[in-house]
């Protein structure tokens, strides 16, 4: 797709002989793109960020999963704490909850971190122009979560441009690429996706709510629960979960 003369790309197939940074949270999404990224590139890396989340229980698992593919994996640390403006970084604001997904009204949502993706992929071009990086890989989708202004395939073509215009690397003749190969793609075809690459899902944290035992009633939650059920197969993480008698 291409726009302006810079483009988004949202293929499945990538030329060989790159290196891809992927955006990696630990959650379905980032996994798939680790799983995604894998088979198309020569080297990967991930790269987590450590950002005051109410939820960085889920760098933990990601780490491990990163360990077990022998990913080389860097977190990041940017305290948007001090930012405020969301549930998911400010304490005092209450965390929204539901009993069904549908409950979940229009609008910008509560659990939004004001420009979290801007800041997180200006970091990741960044570490990728030091460090020789072709591809910046990211899990970002919008048809299951419309609501979020950070997902969005125009946010991410505005980012690239930033990126052509911005980095000493374009000026020298290298282009650094957004890639995001599930923009318009439901989770639960993600899922799908994973599963055919054989991704685990075991470790992957998606809940708001700060533990690894999933609350099952923030937005997240919902959405987790609502993509397994059209992917037609259990969860991973609820599977384990029971095996070790945590719920």
């Amino acid at each position: 797709m291409k726009k302006a003369g810079f483009s988004i790309n949202i293929e499945h197939r990538m030329p060989q002989s790159r290196k891809a940074l992927v955006l990696y949270s630990g959650g379905i999404d980032s996994t798939t793109a680790l799983y995604w990224a894998q088979g198309r590139y020569d080297e990967v890396a991930a790269l987590s960020f450590d950002y005051g989340q109410r939820h960085r229980v889920e760098l933990a698992p990601a780490r491990r999963l990163a360990r077990r593919l022998r990913l080389a994996h860097k977190v990041l640390k940017c305290d948007l704490r001090e930012v405020g403006g969301s549930a998911l970084t400010d304490l005092s604001v209450s965390l929204p909850r539901f009993v069904r997904q549908e409950d979940i009204g229009p609008g910008v949502p509560a659990t939004y971190v004001p420009f979290r993706n801007g800041i997180f992929l200006a970091l990741a071009a960044a570490w990728a122009e030091a460090k020789g990086m072709d591809d910046i890989v990211c899990g970002f989708n919008t048809i299951d979560s419309p609501n979020y202004p950070d997902t969005r395939a125009s946010f991410v073509r505005a980012m690239q441009r930033a990126i052509d215009l911005g980095t000493g690397a374009a000026s020298n003749g290298r282009r650094i690429r957004i890639v995001a190969p599930f923009i318009r793609m439901k989770k639960s075809e993600i899922i799908r996706l994973g599963l055919s690459l054989d991704a685990d899902y075991s470790f992957s944290i998606s809940c708001y709510g700060g533990r690894e035992v999933p609350c099952r009633r923030c937005s997240s939650c919902l959405l987790r629960k609502r993509a397994w059920e059209e992917a037609g197969t259990k969860d991973h993480l609820l599977t384990r979960l029971r095996k070790e008698g945590k719920i």
